[in-house]
C-alpha cells in the first residue's frame, strides 16, 4: 500500500505538472492580447503597451510561467535588495506588500523626477519625506532606483526619465506623469496559493475564489447526499427484479432523465416551481455572501436539476452491475442451498454490484464540483462553475488557471479515494 501511495503521488506531481503547463500556455499565450478587453478597442499602443508592463505580460514565456507557479517576490526581492512582508488592508481586507527596511515598512513613489518613501506606522497612518539615499547606475548610465510602488508591484524608476504610465480605474484609465519603466507584478505564486490578480475585477484570484468554492461544494454535497443514496438504492431495485415492471420503469424514468440537458430540466423546474407555483426561489439571487445559509431554499431547484441528471446515469449503471452479480453462480448456489434472499442480496450482491457504480460516483464527484457551469450559469448560482464561466467569457485566465487547477486536484483525489474503496469492496484487491 505504501508503494502504491508513492507511486500515486509522483504520478499525481507529474500530472499537475503537465496540466499547468497546458494551461498556462493555452490560455495565456492563445488568447491574444488581453489589454483590447481591458482597456477598450480604442486604446492606443502606448496604452496597451504601458499596461501589459504593469501586468507583467511583457516578459519571456518562460519567466511568466515561473512567476505564476512558484512566485515572483523573490525576483523581485533581488532586484530591490529588500525583503518583502504582507500587510492586511483594513479597509480592503486584502494584503499588501511592502518592503522590510531596517524593521521600517516601506513604498515608494515618484514626484516632479524624485523619489518619495512611502513609510507604513504602527498605527497604520502613512507618513511620507524625500528619500536621501542612493541610486544604482545601470549599463547606460542612467541612474535607475528599484523599489514598491503603490500598486504591489516592484517598480524601476529612472531619474529625470520617467514615463507616462496608463493606470486603468473604475471609470476608465488615467495618465500618471513620471512612471516607473519596469514593472514586476508581486505575487506568491500558485504552489503557494496565490495565482495572482484578476483581469476582470483587479482582486486577488485566492480570496474570489474561495467564496465561489465553498458555495459550489456546499450545493454539491447536497446534491451528492441526495443523488447517490437514492440511484443505488433504484439500481438495486431495478436489477434484483430484472424484466419486472418495475425494472421496465425505473430503467425508462433514468434514460429520460439522462438523455435530457442540463438546461432543458432546469428551465422546466423554473417555468413550473419557481414561475407558476411559485414556491421555491425560480433562480439563485444572493444579496450577501452568506445568502446560501441564511436562505437553503436557494439550493432547491439547482439540486433537484443535478439530481434529474445523474440520477438515471448512476442507477442504469447499478441496474446492470447488480443484473450481473445476480446471475453469477455464486449467487445461484448460495440461494439453492436455501440462504434466505435477502441476506444474499444485502450481504453478498450488493457488495460485488458496488465495484462498477463506484468509478462512475468517483467520477462524478468531480464533474459535480467542476462542471456545473450549466447549472449554476442557468440559475444564476454564485459557485466554481459559473466563476470559470465568466471569467473564460471575459478572457481572466488567471482566474481561469486557477480554478481549472483546484478540479484537476479534485479530479486526481477523487480517482485515488476510488482506487482505494476497491479494497474495502473487495479483500482480494491489494496494491503492491
Amino acid at each position: 500500500m505504501a508503494r502504491f501511495l508513492v507511486r500515486s503521488l509522483i504520478s499525481t506531481i507529474v500530472t499537475m505538472l503537465l496540466v499547468s503547463i497546458a494551461l498556462f500556455f493555452l490560455l495565456e499565450v492563445g488568447t491574444g492580447d488581453i489589454t483590447v478587453k481591458l482597456l477598450g478597442v480604442f486604446s492606443t499602443q502606448e496604452q496597451r503597451a504601458s499596461y501589459r508592463a504593469q501586468l507583467g505580460l511583457d516578459q519571456p514565456v518562460w519567466q511568466r510561467y515561473l512567476d505564476w507557479l512558484i512566485g515572483s517576490d523573490w525576483r523581485a526581492g533581488a532586484r530591490v535588495g529588500y525583503d518583502f512582508t504582507r500587510i492586511k488592508n483594513a479597509t480592503t481586507n486584502e494584503d499588501e506588500w511592502w518592503a522590510d527596511v531596517d524593521g521600517q515598512l516601506k513604498r515608494w513613489k515618484m514626484e516632479q523626477g524624485e523619489i518619495i518613501e512611502i513609510i507604513l506606522q504602527e498605527n497604520g497612518s502613512l507618513v511620507e519625506q524625500a528619500y536621501t539615499g542612493e541610486w544604482d547606475t545601470d549599463e547606460l548610465g542612467n541612474e535607475i532606483f528599484w523599489g514598491l510602488d503603490t500598486k504591489n508591484n516592484a517598480a524601476q524608476w529612472v531619474r529625470g526619465g520617467g514615463t507616462t504610465v496608463y493606470i486603468r480605474t473604475k471609470t476608465g484609465f488615467s495618465e500618471q506623469k513620471d512612471g516607473p519603466v519596469a514593472f514586476i507584478p508581486l505575487r506568491r505564486g500558485m504552489l503557494r496559493g496565490d495565482p495572482g490578480l484578476s483581469l476582470q475585477t483587479g482582486r486577488p484570484v485566492a480570496v474570489t475564489l474561495f467564496t465561489r468554492v465553498r458555495n459550489t461544494l456546499i450545493l454539491a454535497g447536497v446534491a451528492f447526499m441526495v443523488v447517490m443514496p437514492l440511484a443505488l438504492m433504484l439500481g438495486i431495485i431495478a436489477g434484483v427484479n430484472e424484466g419486472k415492471p418495475i425494472d421496465r420503469f425505473i430503467s425508462i424514468s433514468s434514460l429520460g432523465a439522462t438523455a435530457t440537458p442540463e438546461f432543458v430540466t432546469g428551465l422546466f423546474l423554473i417555468l413550473l416551481l419557481g414561475i407558476w407555483l411559485k414556491v421555491v426561489p425560480a433562480v439563485s439571487i444572493f444579496l450577501s455572501p452568506d445568502a446560501i445559509f441564511e436562505d437553503p431554499k436557494l439550493l432547491i431547484l439547482p439540486v433537484m436539476t443535478l439530481t434529474m441528471v445523474e440520477l438515471g446515469y448512476v442507477a442504469r449503471m447499478t441496474r446492470a452491475s447488480m443484473v450481473e452479480v445476480m446471475d453469477s453462480a455464486y449467487i445461484r448456489t448460495a440461494i439453492i442451498k436455501g440462504m434466505p434472499y435477502q441476506r444474499v442480496v444485502l450481504k453478498h450482491a450488493v457488495r460485488n454490484a458496488l465495484m462498477a457504480p463506484i468509478t462512475i460516483i468517483m467520477l462524478h464527484v468531480n464533474w459535480l464540483i467542476g462542471g456545473v457551469v450549466v447549472v449554476e450559469v442557468i440559475f444564476g448560482f454564485p459557485g466554481l462553475g459559473k466563476y470559470i464561466y465568466d471569467a473564460a467569457v471575459f478572457g481572466d485566465f488567471y482566474a481561469v488557471e486557477a480554478a481549472a487547477m483546484l478540479t484537476v486536484i479534485i479530479a486526481i483525489s477523487t480517482r485515488l479515494i476510488g482506487d482505494l474503496a476497491y479494497t474495502f469492496l473487495n479483500p482480494r484487491i491489494r496494491y503492491a
